[in-house]
Parts: structure tokens; sequence; C-alpha cells
């Protein structure tokens, strides 16, 4: 997709939309029984987009595949901009506390009382001008974790103007950071450059995400879940475009071993940065949510989970060894699973439903969190 029609100072534009939010305010407190959080905030890329992408492609000369079925058929039965069959993480974790699912921050007829979503497919966790100053010529979309942050405070200064308990509902959100910095790696590894040129820039991924948090913090956020990337060496896209007739390049289930290291390379080093912040800021929470961990049990024992035992299988595809053929390519036309709910992988990059919901139940019940995250009774609640 190209990105190129919309510069960066019209990316942040859009944040003048946000404007719109104020009449969709609902003031006094959110009736959520649970109690787990009074609203969710947002931020990442096409892991956790409920529909930004949609809005900012809505010209019909645009193409994308989530703008069409069967992109949200599961539980939809329509596409909504979630890049994938149905439910999303965040979308379980608002089930979760009972909060209405996040609108998308550009869904101007919205009510944003109980959340925004400011996650954009595509996103990165580097502005495009990083790449450029770098002489990276690829082609990166404007809306950055930056972009989205500032989005946020946008919207904060609107809220907080109208609200009385502005400071207790910010402190008592719950901060979605990520997934983020995924599409930093994608875009230079499908541009040609080496895995040891991209290690190069993990550490300017995580620096990112630790602005972005602090950031956050000062706007009065307490509580933080900051997921981790996949293990992107089970990538039906990756294991498709880095194909080898070597054995040794793959693990016991099929995964390309050294993109799989390079996942728990930056996974590391994000884990050591949340430890530093969570050391600074003591009165603060961060939750780290292990993705790879949680995604890498359910490869081992598919099985256990309700999966296919060809678990690296495209449930919507076009052929090939992983019913993946790049780029995207699920659509009307493609060979389309006839059970999601047995598939790990949706279009060959996302995941399904299925997936979101088993790892979810993982997260909410204190499994793959660091510290445990206990949200829910798990004797009594799972999806």
């Amino acid at each position: 997709m190209e990105y190129q029609s919309m510069s960066v100072s019209q990316a942040f534009q859009l944040i003048a939309l946000l404007s719109l939010i104020t009449l969709h305010l609902v003031h006094g407190k959110v009736n959520n029984t649970h109690g787990c959080y009074r609203a969710i905030y947002s931020f990442g890329d096409s892991l956790t987009d409920t529909g930004n992408l949609l809005s900012l492609i809505s010209s019909p000369a645009l193409f994308a595949p989530i703008k069409y079925l069967p992109y949200g058929e599961t539980y939809f039965q329509k596409p909504t901009g979630r890049s994938s069959d149905g439910r999303l993480l965040v979308d379980f974790l608002a089930e979760a506390c009972e909060l209405p699912y996040l609108p998308p921050s550009l869904d101007k007829d919205a009510n944003f009382n109980s959340g925004v979503n400011f996650a954009v497919a595509g996103a990165t966790a580097n502005n495009a001008s990083f790449f450029v100053q770098r002489d990276i010529t690829i082609n990166i979309p404007p809306w950055s974790l930056d972009t989205q942050i500032q989005a946020f405070k946008y919207f904060k200064k609107f809220y907080c103007d109208r609200t009385p308990d502005c400071k207790d509902h910010f402190e008592n959100a719950l901060f979605l950071v990520g997934e983020i910095g995924g599409n930093d790696y994608n875009y230079l590894f499908l541009e040609g450059s080496s895995m040891e040129e991209i290690k190069i820039f993990v550490p300017f991924v995580v620096q990112r995400i630790r602005a972005a948090i602090e950031t956050l913090i000062q706007e009065n956020a307490k509580k933080f879940i900051v997921p981790g990337n996949l293990p992107i060496g089970c990538s039906p896209s990756y294991l498709s475009l880095y194909q080898s007739n070597s054995s040794s390049d793959f693990d016991s289930i099929g995964c390309l071993i050294n993109f799989n290291n390079f996942s728990q390379y930056g996974n590391n080093l994000l884990q050591t940065m949340l430890k530093d912040v969570q050391k600074q800021y003591p009165n603060v929470s961060i939750v780290y949510a292990d993705y790879y961990s949680a995604a890498m049990e359910i490869f081992k024992n598919p099985w256990k989970y309700g999966f296919q035992c060809d678990i690296l299988r495209v449930c919507c595809g076009k052929g090939g060894k992983y019913n993946y053929s790049p780029p995207l390519s699920c659509d009307l036309n493609a060979a389309l699973c006839t059970n999601p709910n047995q598939y790990f992988h949706w279009d060959g990059i996302h995941p399904t439903e299925a997936a979101y919901r088993t790892i979810a139940n993982m997260f909410l019940h204190g499994t793959f969190t660091t510290p445990p995250l206990h949200l829910v009774d798990k004797d009594v609640y799972k999806f």
C-alpha cells in the first residue's frame, strides 16, 4: 500500500478531528462491575487497530483487503478495520472489564467515554523522519507511535476541560502500549536489510516506546500493559519470504530459528527497559505481556488449545505450503478455511480471533505476564 498521499503534517492535522470527540463525551463514571479499569487507551499497529486505518483509506481509490470480507466475518459479520477475522486482544481486554469495544480515534460518531484506540495498522515506533535521516528509502506511513501519543494529549485536554474527574479517570484507566515496533523491522526486512543491520535499530525502537510510556505517565497514566513481539520466525509471511532447504534453519515446530532469536532479542531489550522505568516510577504499574511465549506455547501444543496440528498454515490465503502468497492475499478470491477457530494465522501476517482469544485468556489469568496480571477470576470467567 502506498502512503505517499499523506504527509507527516497531514497526519498531525488528523488530530484536529479529535475535537469532534467533545460532542460524544458522556459525563459521569463508567459502570463496569468488574472494576478492572475505568477506561482503556490503546496505541500500536495492526495487532490493535480497530478501524483507524479504515478511516484513513476510505477513498474508493485506495485498495486494502481489510475494507472487505472475509475480514471481520467470524464475530462482526462485516469488515470493521481489524486485521483479523474477528476480535483482537484489546477487544477481549475490554470485555473482561465489561467495557465497550474501543472505538478508533478517527470515528467521529463514537462515544469515547470508556476509552479510545489510537493504534493504526502499519504504524512504526520510530517516526518516518527517523528512516529518512538514515537514507532508508522505504515507504513509511506517517502515523507513528509519537503521532498517536500526540493525538492522545489532544484528546486528554478536551476531556479534562469538560469533565470534573479528569485525574482520577486517567489514573484508573489501562494504557495498552503495543505491540509496536514490529513494523520498524518488517519494513527493513522487506527492503532487504540483513538481520545484523536491523539489530542496530532495536534500541531505537525500545527508546521510542520508553518515551511514549514516560509521556503518558506525565499525563497521569498509572496502569500499563506493554506487549512484546510475536515470534516472527513462525509467521507464514517470513517462512515464505525466507525459504530454506536446510533443516538446521528450523526448530521442531518448523519456525525459522534466527528470526525467532531476533524477536527474543528485541523482547529482552524491551523487558529490561520496562524494569528500569518501573524502578524510576514505583507508583506506576507496568505489566509486560509476553506475546512470544504465549504464541510458542500454542505452536508447541496446538491440540491443547483447540487448534489444528498444521499450526503454521494460514486460514485465508492463496496456496503454497502455508496457504500464503505474498503480498497480503486474503480477499474474496482466497482459499478460505472452513473453521477459523482451528487456525492461529489468519492472513499470513495477523492472528485469528481464536489466537487472540487464547492469548487473552492466558494474559488475563496471569500466564505469560510479568508481573502476573490477575484481572479476572479464572474459575468463573473465560472467553
